[in-house]
């Protein structure tokens, strides 16, 4: 049963024990609101549908996102920590003053398109500069997954996720960067006459094994069996375990870099960059020298991760099946690895014409 009283400062609190729910108390202005909320919520106990909002009115977004980077992120791989953070510090500056229950579907839903048309950031000449589909969606999974973390660990009384009652932006095209036989010509006499070996080493491997970069640049020199030709990936994108063959040409660039001369002996790490301020090695981390490399050579719109696109792409083109690329690309799903298999329209042509003249020496 509802208790009402009348507080000395002049606003109406209502108190409600009912056997087998926690006791539940507010403070309102009016003496009605108070009978409404009381008699609403004495309804949805007795009909097993009452919900403890106490949690979602009191904790904001803002500290709602701090304590999903304290208790959830440090969980995830090192690289999505970091994304998760920067994500996060956009959704506070956003979001950061509504508390979990007044985020309703219609404030997320306008958060979205101000953050796909641009109206949140300017270019030089003042107009609006569009996030990407694929950045918003990161976005809003962010925020959806909180919103999952807070309503089943932390005790948060909602009635449902609110992310999941907006339209997701459809995601972007897969991209089709395949190199040319003289970008790759360039690319390649440019990292071998760059005076750091590991550039070229990093750049050729990629292309030879479709890894990722984080998978080369983090492997230590136990997880290299020159004997058998493979590479253990323990961490991976998708978390699983991986072997990955290598080819003689990818052997041997292992081998060179195993035996790398200037080989540090305060770290196992391959391809190593120099101590920090802590004094611990980190990975090599060419960024500046590969875009530097890109410009002077006037190859466009060329990403790290479309060497192994063109990899993957390659394994395709030569037959291998698509169990064996998934084996060696670690794609879960030929789904996904669809997006990574763009074949060059010219060697579609000359597989359309061998068949054609099959079928008519046949004939």
């Amino acid at each position: 049963m509802a208790t009402i009283t009348k507080t000395p400062s002049g606003t109406w609190k209502v108190l409600i024990r009912k056997a087998g729910w926690p006791a539940s108390i507010k403070t309102f202005r009016t003496k009605r609101d108070a009978e409404d909320w009381g008699r609403r919520l004495e309804d949805e106990m007795v009909r097993g549908a009452f919900i403890q909002r106490a949690a979602g009115d009191r904790m904001t977004v803002a500290a709602a996102l701090k304590r999903y980077l304290a208790e959830v992120v440090p969980t995830k791989r090192p690289t999505s920590q970091v994304a998760d953070r920067k994500r996060a510090k956009v959704l506070t500056e956003h979001l950061g003053k509504y508390s979990l229950v007044a985020l309703t579907p219609e404030v997320i839903a306008k958060f979205r398109d101000v953050r796909l048309a641009g109206e949140d950031r300017k270019d030089e000449f003042g107009d609006p500069r569009p996030r990407t589909n694929n950045t918003v969606r990161l976005d809003l999974a962010l925020l959806g997954h909180m919103f999952t973390i807070a309503i089943k660990e932390w005790g948060v009384g909602l009635p449902a996720n609110p992310v999941t009652n907006i339209r997701r932006p459809a995601p972007g095209p897969g991209r089709n960067r395949r190199l040319t036989p003289q970008e790759e010509a360039k690319l390649l006499a440019a990292v071998d006459a760059y005076s750091n070996p590991m550039m070229s080493w990093i750049v050729r491997i990629a292309l030879e094994t479709g890894m990722r970069f984080s998978e080369i640049v983090t492997l230590r020199r136990m997880q290299v069996d020159l004997n058998r030709k493979i590479v253990r990936l323990l961490h991976t994108k998708n978390t699983q375990l991986r072997t990955v063959p290598l080819s003689n040409a990818a052997a041997e660039l292992f081998r060179a870099a195993l035996n790398n001369p200037v080989w540090p002996i305060d770290t196992d790490l391959i391809f190593f960059g120099e101590p920090g301020r802590d004094g611990k090695r980190r990975p090599y981390a060419p960024n500046r020298m590969w875009q530097k490399i890109k410009r002077d050579h006037g190859i466009v719109d060329l990403h790290f991760h479309d060497l192994r696109h063109e990899a993957v792409s390659r394994f395709v083109e030569a037959g291998f099946s698509d169990q064996e690329v998934s084996a060696i690309s670690g794609h879960k799903s030929m789904q996904m690895l669809k997006r990574y298999t763009h074949l060059r329209v010219e060697d579609l042509v000359a597989r359309v014409n061998e068949a054609s003249e099959r079928r008519n020496t046949s004939a």
